[in-house]
């Protein structure tokens, strides 16, 4: 089992779910966050006064696969995601030991 963690543009969001429901998905966490990589950040204007936005708002998608569907996911992911522009994301890959449904006790591939 896998663990996927996506950061993409937040407008980006209903792509990617959709993407990944039509591959087998069935379930994933949505955060809001914020950073930034090579995009760095933008300057504003508020009230006349000029400020840098350091951190720009991101969308972290997480959901725990199977090992036969990671690379499934991860190009549903991408071509989804991807618009060619700066600031389009990063997609981590990490090893699942374990997983327990709370509710029913169903342990590893059986709780996903």
């Amino acid at each position: 089992m896998k663990k996927i963690e996506a950061i993409i543009k937040p407008f980006k969001l209903d792509e990617v779910r959709e993407a990944l429901s039509e591959v087998g998905v069935t379930g994933l966490t949505v955060t809001e966050v914020k950073g930034f990589g090579r995009q760095k950040g933008h300057t504003e204007l508020y009230r006349g006064a000029e400020y840098v936005v350091d951190f720009l708002p991101k969308i972290k998608i997480e959901l725990v696969v199977g090992e036969d569907t990671v690379e499934t996911a991860i190009e549903a992911i991408i071509k989804a995601a991807r618009t060619g522009k700066i600031g389009d994301g990063k997609i981590f890959v990490t090893p699942v030991e374990q997983i327990v449904r709370i509710r029913t006790g169903e342990t590893n591939e059986s709780a996903i």
